[in-house]
């Protein structure tokens, strides 16, 4: 009998993706041709621009298909500097940036470059499911920073100030946020800015949805709040959910020239490279017409307006407002501990899990997001579905006793 082959010890820390799960059971309903109603997948329901799909045909038409520069192609590289200053302000060289097989790509690239055993990294929670064990393949230990609801999710100082220690390498920033959609105030950045310059440490600001921000202004950000901590900045973006984006695989990183290095030390050993032609499109997506993301924009806050209404009529139910990304996240937990023909709610697991079976509705719990009072909503669907979607929440909810 053959010896069973053991497998390494970080698996049993691992998880697989938890929304990329939820979709898959919810599209293998809808393929056995149940109603499923999906609100789990994070990624806008828009074709990608046709004048970056015809980028794309024509890379491979001209034979764009071998190996390129591990950090991608320098025309690429140098349009995302170019973005940068146009639409931010902020000045980069093509030699710190990285392009990735998208912004998860490049996050991990970052992790295994900066971080080990011993090391902490702060986590604002509500996170986005990956950015706990992505740190952890890294040996680090994320620490959570949890937000408060009644705070519209942004960072107070003495929650901060309680997850510091000697041991703190950095932070990650998701604003606007995934699952929230709440921005951080300049004033919670101020805050951090402020220990980051003190203590060393890098903070990583995951940036991938600045284009479809609700409020009018500039989006705070950390750079702009304290420019002087450009040196410890590392930008995480790409054009996923900007230009409709998310199969093509391009994210990008900004960030010091030796942070970028060496995560190009990574990539090297692991993807080489992001697909040439991806690359060749997402050239297309910076450089071409960027009417795009507004008229995206346009159509997520109709839809914003429509499903936040439509869960504000629930009264066991609180939303904060988002003010970007295309998610709401409600609080279920007045609905915990009631039943539905003898099947108990205790947790947004069960939650989801009733509302898939019951309601054909595909959700994502909150504990996925390190907030087990909430369920997650991607709007990114059509306006009926969400209609649709949220008569059938009404609904289900109302016969849970």
């Amino acid at each position: 009998m053959s010896a069973v082959i053991q497998l390494a010890g970080r698996m049993g820390k691992i998880k697989p993706s938890p929304t990329l799960a939820v979709n898959a059971k919810a599209k293998a309903l809808k393929a056995s041709g149940a109603d499923v109603l999906n609100f789990s997948v994070g990624e806008p329901d828009f074709a990608t621009p046709a004048h970056v799909c015809a980028a794309g045909k024509a890379a491979i038409d001209e034979g764009f298909t071998r190996y390129t520069a591990v950090p991608g192609i320098p025309e690429l590289r140098e349009a995302v500097c170019a973005r940068l200053a146009q639409d931010k302000g902020w000045q980069y060289k093509p030699e710190q940036i990285q392009v990735s097989c998208g912004g998860k790509h490049g996050l991990y690239n970052m992790a295994q470059a900066m971080f080990g055993p011993g090391d902490e990294v702060i986590i604002p929670a509500p996170y986005w499911v990956s950015y706990p064990p992505i740190i952890e393949l890294a040996g680090a230990k994320p620490i959570f920073l949890p937000l408060s609801e009644k705070n519209n999710f942004d960072i107070t100082e003495a929650d901060l100030a309680g997850c510091v220690s000697e041991k703190t390498r950095g932070i990650i920033l998701n604003s606007p946020s995934n699952p929230t959609g709440a921005i951080f105030s300049a004033n919670a950045l101020g805050l951090v800015a402020e220990l980051a310059l003190a203590n060393g440490w890098v903070v990583i600001s995951d940036d991938i949805y600045d284009t479809i921000v609700y409020e009018g202004g500039k989006l705070p950000h950390i750079l702009d709040v304290a420019p002087e901590l450009k040196e410890q900045v590392i930008i995480l973006n790409g054009v996923s959910k900007s230009f409709a984006m998310t199969g093509w695989r391009i994210g990008y990183s900004a960030g010091p020239k030796h942070i970028i290095a060496a995560m190009n030390k990574i990539q090297s050993q692991s993807t080489s490279n992001a697909s040439s032609i991806s690359q060749k499109a997402a050239l297309a997506a910076l450089v071409g017409p960027q009417d795009f993301p507004g008229e995206m924009k346009k159509a997520f806050a109709k839809r914003l307006q429509f499903i936040l209404a439509e869960i504000n009529k629930i009264p066991e139910l609180t939303c904060v407002t988002p003010k970007g990304a295309f998610y709401v996240f409600p609080n279920f937990s007045n609905y915990f501990g009631r039943a539905y023909k003898g099947r108990k709610i205790k947790n947004s697991v069960d939650m989801s899990a009733y509302l898939l079976d019951e309601a054909l509705i595909a959700s994502v719990p909150g504990a996925a997001f390190g907030a087990d009072n909430f369920v997650r909503f991607s709007f990114a669907t059509s306006m009926e579905v969400i209609a649709a979607g949220m008569q059938r929440l009404q609904k289900a909810l109302s016969r849970i006793a």
